[in-house]
């Protein structure tokens, strides 16, 4: 078995550290949950299609009807009336008689079989084929896509546009999914400056707040800046403690190493457990990984390029975890 990257090992072992699901669940319509993370299985409350329907134009015969039609043999049957999309009911009609059909068109239970426009001559109110056609022919019957009760999706899935539009079939119009998490970001170091301010020798634009936050929102957290922390470690902490009172995650930018001492790392310390210090890859060092009463800390490189590498491997592996999203750990590019 091939030996596991020091990466995916970190990964694993910040990700055992979270606990899984811990969002709670909350129920919004279904209009609005595309991307959300579905919180319970989603069963199905009927059948898909609801019953028997015909798939293609044509007309509608009973199949022991067709048998020994053949070129030299044709067989004729006398069109009697027609089913059509809305129709509630499939009439009743005769072997030797046939129903015009439309795609949707309601069919009952019998032996029937749809011939299809291009198959048949028509003449009149009379419909000729010159081969036998199988049962249920072009015919999908109740709950062939989707049985009442089944499991359409299970608990963790993210939710695609085309589930929106599967579960809308089958007229649900609220689900519940997990709470979006709520991550507190900070920016850190005495030389990084709000984005918005006119450049000065030695400082750095803080764009990376920005940047997070935009991140944190595509991947389903609901991000808030909290602020740029100077190289103070008792005000550092204090400000992170309080913001996990609220926030379910923070993610920092910056900072690992201040004045010779492991800065972030022991600020993790302080307020945590630290669980990744440090990676051993391209860049890997600034990626701090901490948790502090069940809440992930993500600390990333203040460099942006490598402050968005590190949160889409960590961040995002996070946020999968404590919303409860079966998905695998994130690969690096």
């Amino acid at each position: 078995m091939p030996e596991e990257s020091p990466l995916v090992e970190a990964q694993k072992q910040f990700t055992a550290a979270l606990p899984f699901r811990a969002m709670p669940g909350e129920t919004i319509p279904l209009a609005e949950a595309a991307g959300r993370i579905l919180h319970e299985d989603l069963v199905a409350p009927e059948a898909i299609p609801p019953y028997p329907r015909v798939i293609v134009e044509g007309f509608l015969v009973h199949t022991a009807a067709t048998e020994g039609a053949a070129e030299d043999s044709p067989v004729t049957f006398d069109i009697v009336g027609e089913v059509m999309p809305g129709d509630s009911a499939c009439p009743d009609f005769l072997p030797g008689q046939a129903l015009r059909v439309a795609t949707g068109s309601i069919v009952s239970d019998q032996p029937l079989s749809v011939v299809r426009m291009w198959e048949a001559r028509v003449e009149g109110q009379q419909v000729t084929i010159t081969r036998p056609f199988p049962p249920r022919f072009f015919i999908e019957e109740q709950g062939c896509d989707i049985q009442q009760g089944a499991t359409v999706l299970e608990a963790g899935s993210r939710l695609t546009t085309m589930d929106i539009g599967n579960i809308a079939s089958l007229g649900i119009d609220t689900l519940s999914v997990a709470r979006r998490p709520r991550v507190t970001v900070f920016s850190s170091g005495d030389e990084v400056i709000p984005y918005t301010e006119p450049m000065k020798p030695g400082a750095i634009r803080d764009s990376n707040s920005v940047m997070l936050c935009a991140a944190i929102d595509a991947a389903g957290g609901e991000a808030a800046f909290a602020g740029i922390m100077k190289d103070d470690f008792d005000h550092f902490a204090a400000t992170l403690k309080q913001a996990l009172q609220d926030a379910d995650m923070a993610v920092i930018s910056g900072g690992t190493a201040v004045g010779g001492q492991d800065f972030i790392s022991d600020l993790l310390r302080a307020v945590g457990e630290l669980i990744v210090d440090g990676v051993p890859m391209r860049s890997g060092r600034p990626l701090i990984m901490g948790v502090a009463e069940g809440k992930p800390i993500v600390c990333v490189a203040g460099h942006p390029p490598e402050a968005l590498r590190g949160f889409r491997l960590f961040g995002v592996a996070a946020l999968d975890r404590i919303t409860g999203h079966q998905a695998g750990l994130p690969a690096d590019d």
